[in-house]
């Protein structure tokens, strides 16, 4: 029997709550907890015809600001590496993609507050090099 980190649970129960979020929105979800030696994307998913890669940030309080302070610069250069690289897997270098961000906070109800931005960065051609 594997005992789960409570913190390590918290955050599937956020992912699951987003693909759920996201499922309702239309997208179509292709792949969940990706893993190579670069890191881990959170959730990959169709949107019409664009490839979106979402970081999903699951937070218990909101003392540390919204959606768009959740992954900074440096993790954002590691998602652009992270899709990169899924990317060329599949062969897929010339579809359109963007990078989404979905954060879930609790309210003073105890339901989720969800905040999705999509397109949460711009990726310069230099960024995918």
């Amino acid at each position: 029997m594997t005992i789960l980190d409570p913190r390590r649970l918290f955050g599937q129960e956020g992912e699951a709550e987003a693909e759920r979020y996201l499922r309702r929105k239309g997208y179509r979800i292709i792949a969940k907890n990706l893993r190579s030696s670069l890191g881990e994307l959170d959730l990959v998913a169709e949107d019409d015809r664009v490839v979106v890669f979402i970081e999903v940030k699951a937070r218990r309080t909101a003392q540390f600001g919204g959606a768009i302070h959740a992954v900074h610069r440096q993790k954002q250069q590691k998602l652009i590496r992270l899709a990169a690289q899924f990317l060329a897997r599949r062969h897929w270098m010339d579809r359109s993609c963007r990078f989404d961000v979905v954060l879930l906070e609790p309210t003073a109800t105890a339901a989720l507050r969800i905040e999705h931005i999509q397109n949460a960065f711009e990726v310069s051609s230099d960024d995918w090099h």
